[in-house]
Parts: structure tokens; sequence; C-alpha cells
């Protein structure tokens, strides 16, 4: 089955410094139909002001992602990390048993960046945090596992059995990629258009794919994509 969901379609809330786009339920966009999709429980698209971001602010229990598409996201934390999050590189934060943190957009310039939740496979955890950079030229025609419960390929640790893939596509670049049949996806456009499985995405849509062997990638202008390979949960 592949199902279809509109950038149009998601919550949206502005609020001045920041402009944000939900894929599932979210603060004040309550949608029982897009609470989640497996262990995905959140895509948020934001966009943050010049100068402005979320102040000091507590988690717990949460797989945290960030991955930035323009501009620069200062992350700190009460584990101590003090860093700058920049277009290439994937963030997560492990906030476990509890953590605290900060992010703000201390540029001349707006930060646009995804923010990514996870349900994590078991509660309670130490908190952590990792980083790393994956170039262009890794994801260009393909998909980079930048995300796994074991770290493979060099990709970040996620405490799910999820595995996440990013990958840019342009108008002769195709790739595909497998799934075991009990197996979930999600794919998201995070910007410009590319075909998933035929179907022509743009920015912020994204498709629900179950039942399914594989998806193929093709068609694409100027287009980056997330695919999420999940288990479901129990």
């Amino acid at each position: 089955m592949f199902v279809i969901r509109h950038a149009a379609d998601r919550g949206h809330a502005n609020h001045g410094w920041l402009d944000s786009h939900h894929s599932f339920s979210f603060a004040d966009y309550r949608d029982e139909d897009h609470m989640n999709f497996g262990p995905l429980r959140v895509i948020n698209e934001d966009r943050v002001a010049a100068g402005a971001g979320f102040g000091t602010h507590s988690h717990r229990d949460m797989e945290i992602i960030s991955y930035v598409l323009e501009g620069e996201l200062a992350h700190s934390d009460s584990m101590g990390n003090k860093v700058v999050i920049r277009p290439g590189e994937v963030q997560i934060m492990s906030a476990g048993s509890g953590v605290t943190h900060a992010e703000e957009n201390h540029a001349d310039t707006l930060t646009h960046f995804l923010q990514i939740w996870i349900i994590p496979n078991e509660l309670h955890l130490k908190p952590g945090y990792e980083q790393k950079t994956f170039p262009d030229s890794e994801k260009r025609g393909k998909l980079r596992l930048v995300a796994s419960q074991r770290g493979e390929h060099g990709s970040v640790t996620v405490h799910q059995d999820v595995r996440i893939y990013a990958g840019l596509f342009g108008p002769d670049e195709t790739a595909h990629h497998t799934i075991d049949y009990e197996r979930l996806v999600y794919v998201h456009v995070v910007r410009g258009t590319v075909h998933v499985n035929g179907h022509p995405l743009s920015a912020g849509d994204a498709a629900k794919i179950t039942a399914e062997d594989r998806v193929v990638f093709s068609d694409g202008v100027d287009g980056e994509v997330l695919l999420f390979d999940m288990a479901p949960l129990d």
C-alpha cells in the first residue's frame, strides 16, 4: 500500500520567530489519523528567524534528530555539549532518563531544519549525544544510511529498530530500496521533487508504504529525501 500525504495537509503554526509544519500531531495540532507511524513520532519542518530559537527545555524517553537544510543551529545541553549543526550533518540526542537543551539560531540568516522524534525501544536510558557529517557525494543518486540501531556504516546510533537513509536525486539518477514485507517505510521529501514508485512528490510531501517489496526513486529535480525503514511498534 502506498499512501501519499501532501505538504499542504500538514499542521502549521507560525509564531513569528518560528514557522513550523507538523507531519504528525504536535503541540496545538491534534490529528488522530496522524499521531505517529510506527516508532516515527514527529517530523517538524522548522524555520527559525535569525537571533531566535528554542530556549532551555527538557525531554525524556525520546530519540531526537536534527537535520539542517539551511543556515546553522547552535545546540547546548545538560550533558555539556555545545556544538553547531550545519547542512550535511545529522545530530541525535537520546533524551533517555531526562535531559535539558537549547537550540538557537545565532546567525544573521534564517535556519531551516527538520526536527525528528523516534520513540525508543527502551525507557530511562542514559542520555547520549552524537553528530556526524555525511557529504553530498555519499548521497548523490543513492541512499546513504545516516542512522541505525547499531550505528552501521558510520551512521549515528538510534535506540530503536529504525534505519534512516538520505538521498539526493537529479533527472538521471535512480535508486531503489528493498523492503522486508512486515516492515514500515516512510518517505519524506526534504526539498525539490522526485518520483517515488512512479508517484511525483514535492518538498514536504510524504508517503506511507506498507506491504510492498521495494521503493524506487527516479526523475528528481534537486530532490532530497529521507527514508525511514522501521519495525512496527509492539
